[in-house]
C-alpha cells in the first residue's frame, strides 16, 4: 500500500476512501503502541483518533521527501501522547501545590527559606532572558528532568544541538546571574 499516495489524495481532494484506508490501518497500530507506552485503553483510543484527525487536517503538510508516511503519522501520535502526559503532570503538580500548607518547615530556618525563594526568583528571571530555544532546553532538561535524547526527539533537533544549546544556555545563565550579584 502506498501510504504517501493516500495522504496525497486526502490533501488534494479530501478523498474519504483514502482516509478510511489510512484510518483502518493506522488507528489500531497507534492504539497498541500507545498502550505499550503506558496509556490506558481510552487514552490510547483518544490519541489514535486525534492523530488521524490531524492527518486529515494536515495532509497538505506531509512531505514524502522528508519522511515516510508511517513515520509522519506515528510522530503525530507520539506528540499527542507527550502532550497528554505533560498535561497530566501539570495537573498533578497543581494538585500537589494546592495541597501544600502555607506553613514553612519548622526544621528549616526562616532565612534559609527566604534565601531559597529569592534564588528561585533570580533563576526564573534569568531563564526568561534566554533565547526561546535555550530556555526550552533548560526547562526540559533541568525542570522536567528529561534526558537529552528525549529532548532531541521532542524538539525534532539533533542530540548535539540539544547539548550545545544547554551548554550555551548555562554559560549565559552564569553571566546573567553574575551581572546581578
Amino acid at each position: 500500500m502506498d501510504w504517501a499516495d493516500l495522504i496525497g489524495r486526502v490533501a488534494s481532494s479530501g478523498d474519504r476512501e483514502a482516509f478510511r484506508r489510512l484510518f483502518e490501518h493506522f488507528a489500531p497500530r497507534i492504539k497498541g503502541l500507545m498502550q505499550k507506552a503506558g496509556c490506558s485503553s481510552d487514552e490510547a483510543e483518544e490519541i489514535a483518533q486525534g492523530a488521524l484527525i490531524a492527518v486529515w487536517r494536515k495532509a497538505g503538510q506531509f512531505d514524502p521527501a522528508t519522511s515516510g508516511a508511517a513515520a509522519w503519522i506515528f510522530t503525530i501520535a507520539r506528540n499527542l501522547r507527550i502532550d497528554l502526559f505533560r498535561s497530566r503532570a501539570r495537573a498533578n503538580r497543581l494538585r500537589g501545590v494546592s495541597e501544600l500548607t502555607d506553613a514553612p518547615d519548622p526544621a528549616e530556618p526562616a532565612d534559609a527559606v527566604v534565601s531559597r525563594v529569592q534564588d528561585a526568583a533570580r533563576i526564573t528571571l534569568a531563564i526568561a532572558r534566554l533565547s526561546a530555544e535555550q530556555s526550552m532546553v533548560v526547562r526540559l532538561s533541568f525542570i522536567e528532568e528529561r534526558p537529552h535524547p528525549e529532548i532531541a526527539g521532542l524538539l525534532g533537533i539533533p542530540l548535539g544541538t540539544v547539548k550545545s544549546r544547554i551548554r550555551l544556555a548555562m554559560n549565559r545563565l552564569r553571566d546573567i546571574l553574575d551581572e546581578e550579584a
